[in-house]
């Protein structure tokens, strides 16, 4: 059980270390685009927050999904 918890924090940590980098890197981008949902559209982001924020949100449910693939093969 230690091991999962520690495993979890890592991801936590890392991808909110990435996300820190990814708000202190784009302070002066100007490309700003809105997002097209199914319910409506978002507030003009800059075009790398958005790739960014996409690829750290995979990165979150990817890793977590991989973990409970993992401890279910394991039991």
């Amino acid at each position: 059980m230690n091991l999962q918890i520690k495993k979890i924090f890592f991801i936590l940590i890392f991808n909110s270390c990435l996300f820190s980098i990814l708000v202190i890197g784009l302070q002066n981008n100007s490309n700003k685009n809105r997002v097209n949902l199914l319910i409506g559209e978002t507030v003009k982001l800059p075009q790398g927050f958005i790739v960014g924020s996409s690829f750290i949100a995979g990165s979150i449910i990817g890793n977590l999904f991989n973990f409970g693939l993992v401890n279910k093969n394991k039991n």
